[in-house]
């Protein structure tokens, strides 16, 4: 299973690209869609579909697991974020590849065991379960690794608890897999 992690925004998405081979998760691709600030909206919103459109057609991932849309005290923050999210869902869409989302806890909570954890705290998680040589950067593509991560981990156990629900029965849960990777991180990954 590949994965493609989204952490939505209008003038930086970031992506990360995580699969599973075997028991362990191994990052593929990771890195930021930059938009230019003074762009008008739809030309920032098509640059960022052309490139989530480019990074499913090289990867081919079975799903896309995105941050759900964080209401802060910024309503224009919010509604930017939303649009950038949206254009994400369109490109999966067009492409039939089916679409998840995780607040920021429950992504926190899959990768560092909490789900109040600081930024810090889950770019080390997100090196250390992907071993990756260095903390990925810059945080967004650290953030959308860690919602592939999430996503990879919960797959798993949603496929498991499906087919516990097809036999009528009662499972239990098999251990979580050793995560592990052999992914050299490049220092900057932008993509404009």
């Amino acid at each position: 299973m590949t994965v493609l992690g989204i952490d939505p925004g209008l003038a930086s998405t970031g992506y990360g690209v995580v699969a599973r081979r075997g028991a362990r998760l191994v990052a593929l691709d990771g890195g930021v869609i930059a938009t230019e600030p003074g762009l008008a909206l739809e030309l920032r919103l098509a640059q960022v579909h052309a490139a989530i459109g480019a990074l499913l057609d090289e990867h081919q991932p079975g799903a896309v697991a995105l941050e759900e849309l964080y209401f802060g005290q910024n309503a224009r923050t919010a509604f930017a974020v939303g649009q950038a999210r949206g254009v994400v869902l369109l490109a999966a869409g067009q492409r039939g590849v089916p679409c998840s989302g995780y607040t920021p806890q429950q992504v926190k909570g899959a990768v560092c065991g909490n789900g109040g954890a600081e930024k810090a705290q889950v770019a080390r998680m997100v090196q250390s379960l992907l071993a990756l040589a260095e903390l990925p950067r810059p945080d967004h593509a650290s953030d959308a690794l860690a919602v592939a991560i999430c996503h990879a981990n919960r797959a798993p156990l949603a496929g498991a608890l499906a087919r516990a629900g097809e036999g009528g029965g009662v499972h239990a849960a098999a251990p979580a897999p050793a995560l592990d990777a052999s992914f050299a991180w490049a220092a900057t990954g932008v993509r404009t």
